[in-house]
């Protein structure tokens, strides 16, 4: 990509950019800013949902829901993994959420508009929740697939085999894709597959784990203005 003055860092200016086949987007705190606090709705949700699913109090619950997202990936998984908790109930329970927050975004709309290649949704969220932020956001019409944790039999982002069947189920050639996603740790599959690796700027300790690494290969802190910067012929 031609360096431009207001261009993201880049840690390796020869990797393709524009000429991409394919672009992978997360979902959560990368298509809409983390200020919109989302996740913080979220979080209390699982809270909730551990708090009726085992009988807790709500620190207890919190703590154990803390302690199964680092062990496991995701909270869910631990809560399948111990406790053989339904994934559809968690998914509509933990996602029963207040969007209002994430506004219509249409210089992202009449980016992605210019940005030529295919577009993806990868997250370790639902299908019904991606379409619902993708449709606060006015930019679903430009995707055409969400692989989700459905898709990825409840295994989430960075287990490597997740990555594998994301690439095969939807023909996508590693060394022509972009990854864009604000847990930098989720990067690092991607890097070992070919794919040029964009991590979103994050205050979260969780999401910043491993940012320094090889397997960033461009921060942004604004996706809007990046993919504006990425789009521009």
């Amino acid at each position: 990509m031609e360096e431009k003055p207001d261009a993201p860092l880049t840690r390796d200016g020869k990797r393709p950019m524009r000429e991409a086949e394919t672009w992978v987007f997360d979902l959560d705190n990368t298509l809409y800013p983390a200020t919109c606090r989302l996740f913080d709705q979220v979080d209390k949700n699982i809270t909730r949902y551990i708090m009726q699913f085992l009988g807790l109090e709500w620190d207890e619950a919190y703590g154990l829901q803390k302690g199964y997202f680092r062990q496991y990936g995701t909270t869910m998984n631990g809560l399948m993994t111990l406790h053989d908790a339904n994934p559809h109930e968690f998914m509509e329970f933990v996602h029963d959420i207040d969007l209002s927050p994430v506004d219509p975004n249409p210089r992202m709309d009449a980016a992605l508009a210019k940005l030529p290649g295919r577009k993806i949704i990868f997250t370790n969220g639902s299908m019904a929740h991606a379409k619902g932020v993708m449709g606060a956001l006015g930019v679903g019409h430009h995707f055409e697939a969400i692989f989700d944790i459905v898709a990825s039999d409840f295994r989430p982002k960075p287990e490597r085999a997740v990555y594998d069947k994301f690439v095969s189920n939807h023909n996508i050639d590693p060394n022509q894709a972009v990854m864009v996603e604000d847990m930098a740790r989720n990067l690092a599959p991607a890097h070992e597959m070919g794919m040029t690796c964009v991590w979103v700027t994050s205050d979260n300790d969780w999401a910043k784990a491993g940012h320094d690494g090889d397997h960033v290969h461009y921060v942004v802190s604004d996706v809007t203005q990046w993919l504006e910067i990425v789009s521009d012929p």
